[in-house]
């Protein structure tokens, strides 16, 4: 299980101009997986790098959207793939598969061609998003410094690798994926395997409120 939630990309030095905006990553899958790139971006100035997954029967851009609106402010760089299946992998079948591989791609096309800065390179997402966001992260620490999950509700079988720092929200009112037995659980246990971790409870359901979205890059760039 371990090996097979395993990423392989890394990050490399980037000299070479590369455009900005939004563009559509090679994949070869059927879906659309998408890159967003601030206007500042140069090679010469690394950028800290989201990977965004989105939840359950989503596709790239909710994962895009999750953070794109804070994107140009803060100077993030955005990765959102979309999963082989209405979910991904190892939630729909219980255990890691295409997802992990078109995750590697995605992030490998973007490691050879942009600056990043690996002391700010996360993973994050929504829901089922969020779930799978924590078990690749926590799986692939040595890459990952921060993993950034909204509303989780589990983190799948993994050997954890390295130390990222965890941000989690949930709303209290939450019946998609109620708080009791997801964050108020995962967080505890978390916190006993001696992470790092924020935690924001809110008052409201299965969303991400606009100050949520901001706490999470303001902790996220104020950490390393």
């Amino acid at each position: 299980m371990s090996r097979q939630a395993h990423l392989h990309a890394r990050p490399s030095a980037v000299s070479k101009l590369a455009p900005t905006g939004r563009h559509t990553l090679p994949s070869g899958t059927a879906r659309d997986h998408y890159l967003y790139v601030p206007p500042q971006y140069g090679p010469d100035t690394p950028l800290p790098l989201v990977l965004l997954l989105h939840g359950a029967g989503g596709h790239a851009q909710h994962g895009l959207d999750l953070l794109q609106h804070l994107s140009d402010a803060h100077g993030l760089i955005l990765v959102a793939p979309a999963s082989t299946a209405p979910t991904w992998d190892v939630i729909m079948a219980r255990e890691y598969g295409p997802d992990v591989e078109l995750v590697d791609r995605a992030l490998d096309h973007v490691f050879s061609h942009y600056a990043v800065d690996r002391d700010h390179l996360a993973i994050g997402g929504f829901s089922d998003g969020a779930s799978y966001a924590l078990s690749l992260g926590l799986a692939n620490g040595e890459l990952f410094s921060h993993v950034i999950a909204f509303s989780p509700g589990f983190i799948a079988p993994i050997t954890p690798s390295g130390q990222p720092k965890i941000f989690i929200s949930h709303g209290t009112r939450d019946t998609v994926l109620p708080i009791e037995p997801c964050s108020r659980r995962i967080v505890p246990q978390l916190r006993r395997a001696e992470y790092t971790v924020r935690y924001e409870e809110f008052e409201g359901g299965h969303i991400i409120p606009a100050d949520i979205a901001d706490i999470a890059v303001d902790w996220f760039l104020d950490t390393a």
